[in-house]
Order: structure tokens, then sequence, then C-alpha cells
């Protein structure tokens, strides 16, 4: 079937790279000038569908000093020639690209000192060099603006690397990159809004920060064919739960239920409650009775006492893939050589709060490099829950899923999240696919709940998250067949 394929994200060193070998091969001002045409046609496919047309639409260009100032100069001179009312409002006249201002005066392109009343503004503020909040005067005029942005290449105010905000910044409805797609794309997409690639020729490197394309999701994810068995297909072994959270353990089984075809395997004191849920599962009552798995998920609802910590520590002993999760991270904090003398897959699954129990630190700023740190430093394959979830394993690229919203931020959800990825290890997927896979269909499950076939969404619970994950995966798998 071939090796997934990905979408790259690129830093802003690597995409500066790219150009300066891409302004060997080309003539000056081509690269610039393929960004702008690109940009005008996003703005005016945005004025088509907010407001009916292009001529006799107005547009007010936010201009800074760099090159993406340049772009913004550039596009609105196409746009001009269009029909558009342009106007720039230069925030470093002195410093603003001559020959784009040039170009836009000479299509009648108007000068102005505030925002007005447009139907649509481009943010050609900072680019991938800018650093930091919005200045004083940039932010004052971002904050007067009415209009719906279209950012050029990223929003200004928004770390290119890390999609950091810490103090004002643009938040766009749509932003155009240009060339390749950079970290704030997946990291920040909240204030990026809807993303669309302009190439401009760049050759670029094997990507560090990647995304698993949702067709390649759909075509690798395990389903059963002609000579396939309950067993052949994988078999999980979820140990969740307890007196306290029974809960637990029927949202991980059911995780792993609904994941894939195989067999599902419980160990636990919640046996009945994922029974009355799924009679479909086998289950015990101790690890030692479970019976042959392939994988193990260990850790919601599990408890942090003696117990537990004993239950963990007979299943990270076996030679087989591991996903600790919750209480089981808890007890990880606490005896981080259960997992470092390891050699068999180990997928540690942390939100932020336990990350920090984990590590000592926060994951800060950059959490591409503290994912891949911890990554590093353990051996082991670690996704960091979020919004922009972040998978690492040792050695390789960081894979990113953006989740299109929040909707998953509830109680048990991941719970859902960590059985998925554990019948997906049962399969024998390698371990970042296995996590980055399941981050996908959990979010998209996410959405489709929220939003349960209707436009309007509303807030969800892991419940209806749970009985999401199978619409989920066949939208994934459709996504692979011929038109």
């Amino acid at each position: 079937m071939g090796a997934p394929t990905v979408r790259g994200y690129f830093t802003a060193d690597e995409v500066r790279a790219a150009e300066a070998e891409l302004f060997k091969r080309v003539a000056e001002g081509v690269p610039m000038r393929r960004a702008a045409h690109g940009l005008a046609e996003v703005v005016a496919a945005e004025l088509r569908e907010r407001t009916g047309g292009v001529a006799g639409r107005s547009v007010t260009l936010l201009v800074g000093s760099g090159d993406n100032g340049g772009d913004a100069l550039w596009a609105g001179s196409m746009l001009r020639r269009r029909g558009a009312a342009v106007s720039a409002v230069l925030l470093a006249p002195e410093r603003a690209h001559a020959k784009g201002l040039a170009a836009l005066r000479r299509t009648g392109g108007r000068i102005r000192t505030d925002p007005g009343t447009p139907d649509l503004v481009v943010d050609g503020i900072v680019g991938i060099s800018g650093r930091g909040p919005l200045r004083p005067a940039a932010a004052e005029l971002v904050a007067a603006v009415r209009a719906p942005i279209v950012a050029a290449d990223l929003p200004s105010g928004v770390d290119p690397n890390t999609g950091v905000v810490d103090g004002p910044a643009v938040r766009a409805a749509v932003t155009v990159a240009f060339g390749a797609y950079k970290p704030v794309h997946a990291l920040a997409a909240p204030w990026c809004g809807r993303i669309e690639l302009v190439p401009i020729g760049l050759t670029l490197p094997e990507p560090n920060l990647a995304a698993l394309e949702p067709d390649s999701i759909g075509a690798h994810w395990p389903v059963p064919d002609a000579l396939d068995d309950k067993y052949s297909q994988g078999v999980v072994g979820v140990c969740a739960g307890s007196a306290r959270y029974p809960g637990a353990a029927v949202l991980c089984t059911g995780g792993a239920v609904a994941a894939t075809s195989g067999m599902v395997r419980y160990a636990g004191t919640g046996a009945a409650e994922v029974l009355a849920h799924f009679p479909e599962v086998i289950a015990a009552q101790s690890v030692e009775e479970t019976g042959r798995v392939q994988a193990w998920v260990f850790g919601p609802g599990s408890g942090t006492d003696d117990a537990a910590r004993e239950r963990l520590s007979q299943i990270l002993d076996s030679d087989l893939p591991v996903v600790v999760d919750a209480d089981g991270l808890t007890l990880l904090s606490e005896n981080p050589d259960l997992v470092k003398a390891r050699r068999a897959p180990t997928v540690l699954t942390p939100h932020a709060g336990e990350f920090t129990r984990l590590t000592g630190r926060e994951p800060g700023p950059d959490r591409v490099a503290s994912v891949r740190a911890l990554a590093d430093e353990w051996q082991v394959t670690v996704l960091l829950k979020g919004r922009a979830t972040l998978i690492a394993e040792p050695g390789r690229p960081v894979f990113v899923n953006e989740a299109g919203g929040s909707w998953a931020a509830t109680a048990g959800s991941g719970d859902v999240l960590s059985g998925i990825v554990g019948a997906l290890l049962a399969t024998g997927h390698d371990p970042a696919w296995a996590a980055a896979a399941a981050a996908r269909a959990h979010s998209l499950a996410a959405n489709l709940a929220a939003h349960n076939g209707g436009d309007a969404a509303a807030p969800i619970s892991a419940s209806p998250l749970l009985h999401h994950i199978r619409p989920a995966i066949r939208t994934l798998r459709a996504l692979t067949r011929p038109n």
C-alpha cells in the first residue's frame, strides 16, 4: 500500500534556506510575484464568497516594512486591476517595499492612515522573521479593524515556529501560506483560520514536523480481509478503571472495541460495567487471567496505590507494546525506570499537567521541542494532548494533529483515545503512526459528535464521542475511494 503520506511543516530557517536556493534559479522578483498572485486570488475568492463580487468592493492592506508588506502591495495592485478599491496603511512608510508600493500607486491604489470600513483587510505587517507580539502602533491599527482579515503567510504577532501568542496579534479568517506550511499553521490554527497554500517553487527538505494526511490514515487503517479472523486482527488488553472510576474502564475499553475488528480483553475490577456495555469483550479480574494479547493499555482510572503500581510493573515487564495513560503516568512519574529500561514499544499519552509531572517542567512555549526531548530522554513515543496534539518518537519527525476544534476537551475523552491507540498497536502498526492516526480519528469523532448531523455544534461528553469513532473511521476510509 506504500508509506503513509504526510503534510510537512517547515521552520522559518528551513523556509529561508529554500528561498535562498530559489532566488538562484529564478529572476529577481519572481517569487514575490508568485506569492502576491496567489494572495490576490484568495482575496478575490473571499470577496466573491462574502460580497458577491470583486469589482467595486473595498480592500485595505496593512503593510509592514518586510517582504510580507511587499506581497500585500503587489497583491493590492492586482486586485485594483480587477476593479477593487484598494487602500494601504503603511506602518513604516520610509521602509515600505518600493516596487510593490509603486505598483499599487500605478494602478490607482491609495494610501491612508486608518483601516476605514473595507469589505476585507489583508495583513502584511510581519512575516516569518517577525517575533513577539504586535508593536503598539500595529496593535492599535489591528484593534480598529472590523472586517475579516486575510493574513499573508501567517497572522502577524503569532510566532512562526511555536505558534505562541503572548500579546496583541492578528486573528485571521484566512491565512495564505507562501511556498510551504509553517509550524504556526498547525500549532496556532485558531489564529490562522482557513489555510490556503500558494506554491512558489521552493525545494524543501524532509520535514521535522508533519501531519498524516487523512486519506493516508484511511488507506492504512486496519480492516479485515478474506483470510483474517478475530485473532489475526489484533488482540488488545485493557487494564483500567477502579471502584472509584468504573467509567474509565468502560470508555477506554469502548475506544478499543470501536477502533478495530479484532478482540479486546479487559483486566480489572470494572468487568461487570464493561460487559454491560460491551458483551463482546473478554473480561478477567487480573492481568494474569487475561489471556494472550498483542498490546496493552494501562492507566485510565486505575488508581495509584500499591496494587495499581504492581499491575503496571507486571505489564511493563512484558515484551509487548504498552500504552500508558492517566493514573499510569502518575505512577511513572514516581518510577520512571519502569519505562526507561524497556525495549518494547511504549506510548505515553500525557496532557500538559501530566507532562509536567513526568518531567518536572511544563511543556512551555516550544511544545514540539519539549515533546521531542521527553521522547529522546526516555526512549518512548510521547503523545502530548492538546488542540494540536503532538506525537514524538526518538530520532523521527514529530507528528501533529490539529483537531479543528476543542470538542474533545471533556472528561473521559483521553480514556477513549488511549483505547484507540492500544487497538492500533495490537494490529502491528508503528507506535507513532498508531498514536497519530488515533488522534486524528478521535478528533474527527469529536467534531462529528458535536455537530451530530446538523450545522450547529453543541458541547459533548465522552459517551457520544465513543459512539462516533466508527463513523469517523468510515469517513477516513471513504477518502481513499476513487471518485
